[in-house]
């Protein structure tokens, strides 16, 4: 198979991953069918910077959302384990994922060798000075809207949120890969998050195989050399599995 093929030729295999990877592991998208913003369009409000430091309820409404999030119980699927067993094998894998869970970390991956574009949900820092803390420090206090215990500000998730930019020094990082990458995997996103979706622009324009896996359409499927719309978890271990092989 040509696809095969050219995945275990590649010297370095760039990964971009999105909510999908993830589902199967218990974490609802969020522009799916059954999304989050899908089911409460609401709920993008509390996403968005100047609404969650303008709004004490915003905020709280933000945070209730993250106490029993579903990722703090979520263990990596098949798809996160097949990623870090290929790097295992000795392909060089990259992943630059828009997720904040952790499960790439979690399934094997050393941490080096992931760049989170959005951040993670795993720390908190202070909005007004240079704390940071364990989120789930910060959630066993029990407070609705809670602040910073050196300075009294605002505290927020590690994560960008919409009227945020993202992390230079990390995009700058991921940009490199994508370039570098003579493979590159768009896994389970919808591409429709910039800048994050133009990594795909990056990795062709420098002469990568673009392979889109995705259950639904994507703004960059024109330019993919194969897009395949199969189940994340089935099709992303035949595919690592194959290129160890």
């Amino acid at each position: 198979m040509e696809l095969i093929d050219r995945i275990r030729g590649a010297r370095l295999i760039g990964v971009l991953t999105g909510a999908g990877i993830s589902t199967a592991s218990g974490i609802p998208d969020y522009r799916g069918p059954d999304g989050v913003w899908t089911r409460t369009p609401s709920a993008v409000n509390a996403f968005t910077l100047e609404n969650f430091m303008a709004d004490a309820e915003v905020r709280r409404e933000f945070w209730r959302s993250y106490t029993g999030h579903a990722a703090w119980r979520a263990e990596p699927n098949a798809a996160h384990r097949a990623l870090a067993e290929l790097d295992g094998s000795g392909a060089a894998v990259r992943v630059l994922t828009q997720n904040v869970d952790g499960l790439h970390q979690k399934a094997g991956l050393a941490a080096r060798k992931v760049l989170e574009l959005h951040g993670t949900m795993h720390t908190t820092r202070c909005t007004s000075c240079p704390v940071r803390l364990s989120t789930t420090e910060v959630l066993e206090r029990g407070e609705d809207d809670p602040r910073c215990p050196e300075c009294g500000g605002i505290l927020k998730l590690d994560v960008v949120l919409f009227g945020q930019t993202l992390d230079g020094e990390v995009l700058g990082r991921a940009r490199h890969v994508a370039a570098a990458s003579e493979v590159f995997l768009a896994i389970g996103s919808s591409l429709q998050v910039e800048p994050a979706a133009s990594l795909c622009t990056v990795a062709v324009r420098s002469g990568a195989t673009l392979v889109i896996v995705n259950r639904d359409p994507t703004p960059y499927d024109e330019d993919a050399d194969f897009v395949l719309r199969e189940d994340i978890e089935t099709v992303v271990p035949e595919l690592c599995a194959a290129a160890e092989g």
